[in-house]
């Protein structure tokens, strides 16, 4: 067995230090130039690692030379690939689901609203089952549950409809994406400490993607069926791959009992960190309100649904190019207030136009919030490093955004989906993050000053 090198270059800014130059167990870069000199950061990685505050310090993963090093990364990439897809595939097929299933209005807004919520619920949970059972033991696990989920979905119980597995198979899904969400980003600085860039970019592509494919290939998949149920089963298939892959290199990892170190800055007390996390929520509210009701919404406009799955698939592309470029134009300045607000105004007002706007610009609107939203999601996650001094108080403050914004962040779907409920239309909903939109570019001006927590 081989056990990869867990020193990493991060970029969190250099402390003050007069020891010799070298890499510490968080990734900061120390320099022996001179006393309080201060080292010019870099480009901040937006990945987190949660297993930061753990004793012992977690080993890499022990694999058997570089050929299992390229497997474990095809692995994790794999599994980014599979986190999406359980949000946008549902709103594809939405109207089907809901006339063929005689799905009850207040189900909607719950099968829409439970999973974004039930990623705040279990983040928390992840770092103590990595202490208890290994990351790799439990991102298995996290992939076991999602595929039980994808599978248990479609099915109807005699009596009973198709309601309940809907409502438990959902369920699964979000606590199942919350344990990844939060441990793969460490695993991924973790063991591969000297190709993050890389990495990080093929990880967090492969999300953006799962979610631009369960939008574009679930509706040809239903009309190549003739039922909804085949278009949410198809999505269990990857998920299963991905599970028998990487079920070889996790059992074989050690158990190895963890212990947490408690300490250092209390987030929750700072005002800068509420601001950072109110700004994470209500980027929230809109991305996730993207996945579950940009393809109804282009329906209730007249848009035949493979087009609809096409448009929304374009826009989450269009996301994954404002991922990309934006952490790095906010990084080159002092502060981020202006970035923070352009992009949030961007997306609040590409959404409301994709209701409100001109049919024959549909693809312009969309455009436009596919470019807004993926850069107002890159930078509010940026915002974890350039708001913070160490990786430790990083790792809290994204434990905090996370909690909570994906907790309150799932206000919005709910409000989309009351709204349409009570006005039979979403013209209130486009109002709404209009609101939304303005409300985002407050708290990011607030949140982009150069301040620390």
């Amino acid at each position: 067995m081989h056990r990869w090198s867990n020193t990493a270059h991060r970029s969190y800014p250099a402390q003050r230090t007069p020891c010799p130059s070298r890499t510490d167990r968080i990734g900061r870069v120390t320099s022996s130039k001179t006393p309080g000199y201060q080292e010019k950061s870099v480009l901040p990685e937006i990945a987190v690692d949660a297993e930061i505050d753990e004793e012992p310090a977690p080993d890499p993963t022990q694999l058997r030379g570089k050929r299992g090093l390229v497997y474990l990364a095809i692995c994790l990439v794999l599994i980014g690939l599979n986190l999406r897809t359980v949000f946008s595939s549902f709103s594809a097929v939405l109207p089907e689901i809901t006339s063929d299933a005689s799905l009850p209005g207040w189900s909607l807004v719950v099968l829409t609203t439970v999973p974004v919520t039930l990623l705040g619920v279990f983040a928390p949970l992840a770092p103590i089952l990595a202490r208890r059972f290994g990351a790799e033991r439990v991102l298995l696990g996290a992939m076991a549950v999602l595929t039980m989920g994808l599978l248990l979905r479609p099915v109807e119980f005699p009596g009973m409809g198709h309601l309940p597995a809907l409502l438990a198979g959902t369920a699964a899904c979000g606590a199942a994406i919350a344990l990844c969400n939060v441990l793969l980003p460490g695993v991924v600085k973790r063991d591969f400490p000297h190709r993050l860039g890389l990495m990080g970019g093929l990880y967090t592509t492969a999300i953006c993607a799962s979610a631009a494919l369960g939008a574009g290939f679930t509706y040809p998949v239903f009309a190549a069926t003739g039922h909804w149920t085949s278009a949410l089963w198809f999505w269990a298939v990857p998920a299963a791959v991905v599970l028998l892959l990487f079920l070889p290199l996790a059992i074989r990892q050690p158990a190895v009992k963890h212990q947490a170190v408690h300490g250092g800055v209390n987030v929750w007390r700072s005002a800068v960190a509420w601001q950072v996390t109110m700004f994470m929520v209500l980027q929230a509210m809109m991305s996730f309100s993207v996945f579950a009701w940009m393809a109804p919404i282009l329906r209730d406009r007249g848009i035949d649904g493979s087009t609809a799955g096409l448009i929304v698939s374009v826009s989450i592309v269009l996301q994954m190019l404002g991922s990309l470029f934006a952490p790095a134009l906010a990084t080159r300045f002092k502060d981020q207030r202006i970035i923070n607000m352009v992009v949030a105004l961007m997306t609040g007002g590409g959404f409301a136009l994709t209701i409100f706007g001109p049919t024959e610009l549909i693809w312009v609107w969309t455009g436009l919030n596919g470019l807004g939203q993926g850069s107002l999601t890159a930078v509010a996650l940026t915002m974890i490093m350039v708001r913070t001094r160490d990786a430790h108080t990083a790792a809290h403050l994204s434990g905090m955004m996370q909690g909570v914004g994906y907790g309150v962040g799932s206000a919005g779907t709910l409000m989309v989906g009351q709204l349409h409920q009570a006005t039979g239309g979403f013209a209130a909903a486009g109002i709404l993050f209009l609101v939304v939109g303005s409300l985002a570019a407050f708290f990011g001006y607030r949140a982009g000053r150069d301040r620390f927590v």
